[in-house]
């Protein structure tokens, strides 16, 4: 029986990084409370933050590589910019 992947919206994933970030939740608490079936889910979506590379957030299921412009592509300014939103939500 193959087991089909379930596609979780960008605003999802970002909402389950923001409450992971607070430091309140466990893996286990966010994946009851949104549906999420995979233990490894969320710390890929939390490594991607980590690592500047939120773009991939919105991309389909199996277009993690292919889709969007990677990190290397986007301006100095922008790079900056979201280093900035990461120390912000780590501090609230």
């Amino acid at each position: 029986m193959e087991r089909k992947k379930k596609a979780y919206s960008e605003e999802l994933k970002r909402e389950v990084i923001r409450l992971k970030l607070t430091g309140k939740y466990t893996n286990q608490e966010l994946m009851n409370q949104f549906g999420i079936k995979n233990r490894t889910q969320i710390k890929t979506w939390m490594k991607w933050f980590r690592n500047g590379e939120e773009q991939r957030l919105a991309q389909p299921i199996g277009k993690q590589y292919t889709f969007g412009k990677g990190p290397e592509e986007i301006s100095e300014l922008e790079q900056l910019k979201r280093k900035i939103a990461i120390y912000e939500m780590r501090e609230e």
